[in-house]
């Protein structure tokens, strides 16, 4: 059985951004055993699963059920289940049955893993970390497992334990984008931005770059002023996502590669996107502070535009302490 990851990127701002969709399951065959079945029940086991991978939800699970009906020890119409509630996002159910799989075969790698993905969707996530080492334990060399556990400790803030999984689990298949993309997401977090850019790089040739990936990539190019890839990126993340934080982030990395023209632009354009978008406020004065400073300060003008940003910036978010004090030091 192999499963769609779940792959749960971090930003610098912290925020989690989760792609959890989870595809029609496939059964790896030889990690399920169909004990104490008779004819008729393989039959079912067998429609059963045809009727899963061809969508039928509703045929798959009444057939499981009625295996269980007749034999409430059969493994595999449990996991059948579990898939199919899965599918459907329905953790709550697929939880118990897949704990009930887990308890009757327990050296069932499906088993675990579908128990340790469902546990971590209802964001018990100690418990997951429990069913993962399990299926590990079964199948040390499952890239899913490796990769899922990791993902679990980034949830869980832990970094420092995910890299280990992560890292093993871009080793097992190099192909992986997701892989790639936590392991990026982990490195950026225990502070070994040239590693992760590497990865996150990676990714992107492998997946569909999100905008979170390239939020992420544009921050580290940025710290590691590598401003001019720190640029084409941004240039990348507002075709994908033309919203106010990826303009901002354009801007940005437009001033600290020293096009100052163009990091106004990009910061006007976020304003214009949201007015209220501070941080965007922020580089708009920032942008107005520098022009007045290399005008001598002469430019009243710009002196003007500075002030009003800040102050507008600070009526939407008071708790700003550097603007406050960036604003005291030039009488702003």
């Amino acid at each position: 059985m192999k499963k769609n990851p779940i792959v749960f990127p971090l930003t610098l701002l912290a925020i989690w951004l989760c792609s959890c969709d989870l595809l029609q399951p496939s059964r790896t065959s030889s990690l399920v055993t169909r004990t104490h079945t008779n004819e008729e029940q393989q039959s079912m086991l067998s429609q059963a699963d045809q009727a899963s991978e061809s969508g039928d939800y509703q045929e798959a699970l009444k057939l499981f059920h009625q295996v269980l009906q007749q034999n409430p020890s059969v493994t595999e119409a449990y996991i059948g289940l579990g898939d199919v509630y899965l599918t459907q996002q329905d953790y709550a159910k697929a939880e118990p049955v897949f704990a009930r799989a887990a308890r009757l075969e327990p050296d069932s790698f499906d088993a675990q893993y579908g128990h340790g993905v469902a546990l971590q969707m209802l964001d018990r996530l100690v418990d997951a970390v429990r069913a993962f080492h399990r299926a590990l334990t079964i199948d040390p060399a499952s890239v899913d497992a490796n990769l899922q556990l990791g993902t679990v400790y980034l949830q869980q803030r832990d970094p420092r334990n995910a890299i280990n999984f992560l890292a093993r689990a871009v080793e097992l298949d190099p192909t992986s984008g997701p892989a790639h993309l936590n392991y990026a997401a982990a490195l950026q977090e225990v502070g070994s931005p040239k590693e992760a850019i590497e990865q996150y790089r990676a990714a992107a040739e492998l997946m569909e770059p999100s905008a979170e990936l390239l939020f992420n990539l544009v921050t580290l190019l940025a710290e590691e002023k590598r401003y001019r890839e720190a640029v084409n990126a941004a240039q990348t993340l507002v075709r994908l996502d033309p919203t106010a934080t990826t303009y901002e982030r354009l801007g940005w990395a437009y001033f600290r590669l020293g096009e100052y023209q163009n990091s106004e632009m990009a910061y006007q354009e976020a304003v214009s996107i949201d007015p209220d978008y501070y941080k965007a406020l922020n580089g708009v004065g920032v942008n107005a502070l520098n022009q007045w400073l290399r005008s001598d300060r002469t430019s009243q003008e710009a002196f003007l535009k500075a002030q009003a940003a800040f102050r507008q910036s600070l009526r939407v978010n008071k708790s700003q302490s550097k603007v406050i004090q960036l604003m005291m030091k030039y009488g702003l």
